[in-house]
């Protein structure tokens, strides 16, 4: 059993100007998505786990077998993320039955040595519905310089009998990032006696 997947799609934004001053160095999102028959759409399933099994190692190995060529390999990678949208005859569940999985996660964590919790969208939409994709530091999670937004769209994807999912990547953090991060804030409310750390 092999997941029927109708086309893939990369798209790739580069970064060179941000807030009318030219970045140090450009930062790149790049994106591949997968649009495949939903084989649950259309009917209760109970079990969703032989698809699972069936299915997201596939897709895992091939979508990051063609993102990462996209920013040069694993290594230049500091960012990640994922989404999933169904379209309206199946599930959320469905969606997030693919990327919820170490069989589908673990392929891009492997890729830019992570072990990191990876960041993610899943929601229910129809074509050209926007892929919104949320990324956040492979290795530092309190790292805002990092919490970026990858946002694509594919016009005829997803049908109501597919799902779309996707995975990203950035090449680093937000050009002249400055408001610090989650670490900054904790030691300095930790010494601030009127406010209480959440």
């Amino acid at each position: 059993m092999t997941p029927e997947v109708r086309k893939y799609v990369a798209f790739v934004e580069d970064t060179l100007i941000e807030g009318t001053k030219p970045a140090a160095t450009p930062l790149r999102m790049a994106g591949v998505a997968a649009v495949l028959s939903n084989p649950w759409a259309g009917r209760f399933v109970e079990d969703l786990r032989p698809e699972i099994h069936a299915f997201a190692p596939v897709l895992g190995k091939e979508m990051v077998g063609r993102l990462m060529p996209l920013v040069g390999g694993g290594y230049n990678v500091q960012a990640f993320g994922k989404s999933a949208i169904v379209g309206v005859n199946g599930e959320i569940e469905h969606g997030s039955a693919l990327i919820h999985t170490l069989r589908f996660g673990n392929f891009l964590r492997d890729a830019v040595q992570s072990s990191e919790f990876i960041p993610f969208s899943n929601k229910r939409g129809g074509p050209g519905n926007s892929i919104t994709m949320p990324l956040k530091h492979i290795t530092e999670g309190g790292a805002r310089s990092h919490f970026l937004t990858l946002e694509f769209n594919i016009a005829d994807a997803p049908g109501p009998d597919e799902i779309l999912i996707a995975i990203g990547v950035a090449t680093g953090g937000r050009p002249h990032h400055r408001i610090g991060d989650r670490y900054q804030d904790m030691e300095e409310l930790a010494h601030d006696q009127t406010v209480k750390p959440l």
